[in-house]
């Protein structure tokens, strides 16, 4: 293995630090005290260094380095301390009584100084959550084309494809080469551009993308092109609470198109403004897309699918789970993240994970993954066939509880829930007739846990859980005020988005917030130290039970089944540990030999947003 020396440190060139990424001029291996050069192409300085994000450190700057980089004059003569500057920003930031202004105040940040957005990121976490991703994100999607200033990933639409094949057509002047393109026509090797617009991106050594087609953003619907912002904000969070450096985070729109009337006839709106592309068509751009992907980056790069319609996302999890390191957050973060808080609450009121009969109204990506999620556990526990534990959990859609009678007319990834029941059409009905102890709903419509759901739970349940997950908070299925009223005090209680403490009978209840933040970046870290090649249930598994661990008696005094994430570092490092450990343990890891301490390990490859001195 080579080895080089970089700011003086010898080091092995390969195996990089901050997320497993090559840390090419040793910036993150230098200590804080060490000197580093702010290398772009080449050394930047002056006007062009107050313009880079990655090295830009404003008033910050000591005299030594105004000097060294050309920048005397071009800065007030004052020095900040960089908590100096989180202190004003944060202040700055409370003035705005709009979310919206303070998520595009946060986004201009990452846009001219990268380490103090994720300093005041890190440091604020609890208060600046809820801006850069839910609930604000949403609105922000939604007007994503009026507030765009500059692009923040790569946009990769049905142009590349049919731009290449329409010069290809330009050629065709005989019938022998109309007979050539026809025989090509049908021939999946024969690619459009998605390598090229991939190697357009100037960071070269990916390690996470995130990526979305924009048809079912949060419970927001169809935003085409303007999904761009989940991606964004979750790769944000992939760095700020899970450690992987901003340079190896890559987020990707696949434009297909929209059915989204209001887009189509928005001057604003920056996508394709056609009907989605469906079938063979978005079949072969996705699969151009995965291809180029693992070329351009590699066996080990993390593809997280975010926010696909379900007829898509179950497709693309099932097609490309056994040839590339894939992941959807839908899916599987969401499953991971609620089985956490159901392992943590079992603490609360005893018995085991088996002992409960759940029934979720949703039976979509996020009811059905973590349905399947909790099954898995159960077997797990109990070693009774999956099958068999499927038979605990019941699902309602919107035509009902899903039951063996409506077998024939469900969608394949709803068949494993339609058990032998007489049909149920409402969903107090559906609670009465099956007297579940857990309520989850994952519908995306809001207020459908109404009073009369709520006291019929707590009428046959002393701690009734009722997890209201769907986001926006305006798409959640009751308030946490409606919760612990209408259940006199007496319900265990998580929602997706955040809701503030409730006061009821004199006593304060601070509601939990199942939030995917919670798993995803300590996956991803875990995934990315072991060098996985594959993600395996298994590994969900360990990350649910290594959150649970987190929850301490101080959280359950409060009625909390999800630590604060004022802690959120910590807890990915042991996420990301016990994934990590799972890959070793199943074989699938390529960075060898295991690190004794995984713990340690994952803490020493988290990337640092303190600035660097300079020489």
């Amino acid at each position: 293995m080579e080895s080089v020396l970089i700011n003086g440190i010898d080091k092995d060139y390969k195996n990089g630090v901050a997320g497993g990424v090559e840390d090419v001029y040793g910036e993150d291996s230098a200590t804080e005290d060490q000197l580093v050069t702010p290398w772009t192409v080449s050394v930047a300085s002056g006007y062009t260094l107050l313009r880079d994000p990655h090295h830009n450190k404003g008033l910050a700057f000591n005299e030594k380095e105004r000097d060294a980089h050309y920048l005397r004059g071009l800065l007030p003569p004052a020095i900040a301390t960089q908590e100096l500057q989180e202190k004003k920003l944060m202040h700055n930031l409370r003035q705005y009584q709009v979310p919206l202004q303070r998520y595009m105040a946060m986004m201009d940040l990452q846009e001219r100084n990268e380490r103090l957005f994720y300093k005041l990121l890190i440091d604020n976490v609890e208060e600046l959550l809820p801006v850069v991703y839910t609930p604000t994100v949403g609105e922000a999607c939604q007007k994503y084309g009026s507030i765009f200033r500059r692009p923040q990933g790569l946009y990769i639409s049905l142009k590349e494809k049919y731009d290449h094949l329409l010069a290809f057509c330009l050629c065709l002047l005989c019938l022998s080469c109309i007979a050539v393109w026809w025989k090509l026509k049908g021939d999946l090797s024969f690619r459009g551009k998605v390598l090229e617009v991939l190697k357009n991106w100037p960071e070269k050594s990916i390690q996470v993308i995130v990526v979305t087609d924009g048809e079912r953003i949060l419970g927001l619907g169809d935003l085409g092109c303007q999904g761009m912002g989940i991606p964004v904000g979750k790769l944000s969070l992939y760095t700020a609470l899970g450690g992987v450096r901003p340079s190896a985070c890559l987020p990707v729109t696949i434009d297909v198109g929209t059915n989204n009337e209001r887009l189509l006839n928005d001057e604003f709106y920056i996508g394709l403004k056609q009907k989605r592309a469906t079938g063979q068509e978005y079949n072969e751009l996705l699969e151009e897309f995965m291809s180029a992907v693992k070329q351009n980056y590699g066996e080990k790069v993390l593809v997280q699918f975010e926010d696909f319609a379900n007829h898509n996302a179950f497709e693309l999890l099932a097609k490309y789970s056994q040839s590339h390191l894939v992941f959807n957050d839908d899916i599987q973060g969401t499953a991971s993240v609620v089985l956490a808080g159901l392992l943590a609450a079992l603490k609360l009121v005893g018995r085991t994970l088996g002992d409960h009969k759940f029934l979720f109204l949703g039976a979509g990506e996020a009811g059905t993954g973590i349905a399947e999620l909790i099954a898995l556990e159960i077997s797990r526990q109990t070693k009774a066939p999956v099958e068999e534990t499927r038979k605990q959990i019941w699902l309602v859609d919107s035509k009902g509880l899903i039951v063996s009678s409506r077998k024939e007319s469900l969608q394949h990834f709803k068949k494993p829930w339609a058990h032998e029941h007489e049909p149920v059409k409402e969903l107090v009905d559906a609670v009465k007739e099956i007297k579940p102890t857990v309520l989850i709903g994952t519908s995306g419509v809001g207020k459908t846990f109404t009073k009369e759901v709520v006291e019929a739970m707590s009428s046959f349940n002393e701690k009734p859980f009722i997890l209201a997950l769907s986001n926006p908070t305006s798409h959640s299925e009751c308030t946490a005020e409606e919760a612990y009223t209408w259940s006199e005090g007496r319900a265990i209680f998580a929602s997706g988005s955040p809701f503030d403490p409730v006061t009821y009978n004199g006593k304060v209840f601070v509601p939990g917030q199942a939030n995917n933040a919670y798993i995803f970046p300590g996956f991803g870290l875990g995934l990315i130290i072991s060098g996985a090649i594959r993600v395996r249930d298994d590994m969900l598994l360990a990350a649910s039970e290594a959150l649970a661990a987190q929850v301490t008696q101080e959280n359950y005094d409060k009625g909390l089944i999800y630590p604060p994430f004022t802690n959120i570092r910590k807890i990915s490092a042991h996420i990301a540990a016990k994934v990590a450990a799972k890959v070793y343990e199943l074989g699938l890891a390529s960075r060898l030999p295991r690190p004794k301490d995984l713990v340690k390990h994952a803490e020493s490859c988290m990337y640092s947003p303190v600035y660097r001195n300079y020489r």
